[in-house]
């Protein structure tokens, strides 16, 4: 079998199905072919118990073809079930069914990835009622890169910060504080996609310091961490 035409290659081999499931564990392979027939463990009782720790790609080679191994494969969610003697050609279109489907699952988690960036979606002044929702959104506009809180506004309008909060958060469903840190991390976001910074920097042009603080604020609003967008975006790159 030419492995390298089906864009894979071998990590480890066993010759039980004990041994497969200890190099499995350690390894943690895409791809494992196994025998039903072995001595000890069969091949689906070895599946059974890998499966159960991590998700893998299985495909069962057998000379015998009980309908009760092929029901269990099944259940166990096998890829494929080979009779032997092994048709190669019918193995290489397997394995390339499942790498297909790996670089699909792959460029839909991408797909996934850059989306959830283009939702962070910021309000503009002319779509508020509120007076003081809109002040306090160009306040944020301005600003948000200083250290900035609503008291600053409620010393400025002289308004208390709990009526304040109320009238931006009608408007945007965010408190001040929130949506400070939510503009914050859509502009971190423009300036990640813009390549010229590292994330550190990006957390202090944007108005957090605390790098720790950052990643987790980051997190919340986009769903991943930061470095993952520059996976992505360096993989884009590459292409």
């Amino acid at each position: 079998m030419d492995w390298t035409s089906v864009n894979c290659s071998i990590i480890a081999e066993a010759s039980s199905a004990e041994e497969g499931v200890v190099l499995i564990e350690a390894l943690r392979p895409d791809i494992v072919i196994t025998d039903i027939r072995m001595q000890g463990m069969s091949g689906i009782e070895m599946l059974k118990k890998t499966l159960a720790i991590y998700p893998h790609h299985a495909i069962i080679l057998s000379g015998y073809a009980e309908f009760s191994h092929a029901q269990e494969a099944i259940r166990l969610g096998v890829v494929e079930y080979l009779l032997k003697p092994i048709d190669f050609e019918e193995l290489k279109n397997c394995i390339l069914r499942i790498t297909s489907q790996d670089t699909k699952s792959k460029l839909d988690a991408r797909k996934e990835v850059m989306d959830s960036v283009k939702s962070l979606a910021v309000p503009k002044e002319s779509d508020m009622q509120n007076e003081y929702a809109r002040k306090m959104l160009a306040y944020i506009t301005e600003h948000y890169a200083e250290k900035i809180s609503i008291m600053d506004l409620s010393e400025a309008y002289e308004v208390s910060s709990t009526h304040l909060n109320a009238k931006f958060k009608a408007e945007t469903g965010y408190t001040f504080h929130d949506f400070l840190n939510y503009y914050r991390i859509s502009k971190a976001v423009e300036l990640q996609k813009e390549g010229k910074w590292k994330m550190y920097e990006i957390a202090e042009m944007v108005g957090i310091s605390d790098y720790k603080y950052f990643n987790k604020v980051y997190k919340k609003y986009v769903g991943y961490a930061p470095a993952k967008l520059f996976e992505e975006m360096d993989k884009q790159k590459s292409e």
